[in-house]
């Protein structure tokens, strides 16, 4: 296929080496940003996360990886407190 231009975000943070955290740090964090896509939202961003889980669950309850995807898609917005744009 053809090739794809050089990402120097994967420059960047590729190496994993500016800041390591677990999934429940990056929840957190997410709370402390205004989601430029959402900014009225008067509850923490981590509530979305939780609720997009919950209702994954609910649908489909025999497919667990599917509640943690639901959990964790919103967690690449963290970077936005490191200097990323949203």
């Amino acid at each position: 296929g053809p090739q794809r231009p050089p990402c120097p975000q994967n420059a960047q943070y590729g190496s994993c080496s500016l800041r390591k955290m677990g999934a429940m740090e990056a929840l957190e964090l997410l709370d402390q940003l205004v989601d430029e896509s959402d900014p009225d939202v008067d509850f923490p961003n981590s509530y979305h996360a939780y609720q997009t889980a919950e209702g994954i669950r609910k649908a489909h309850p025999d497919k667990d990886w599917f509640h943690l995807v639901g959990l964790l898609h919103d967690l690449g917005k963290v970077l936005a407190l490191f200097g990323e744009p949203q």
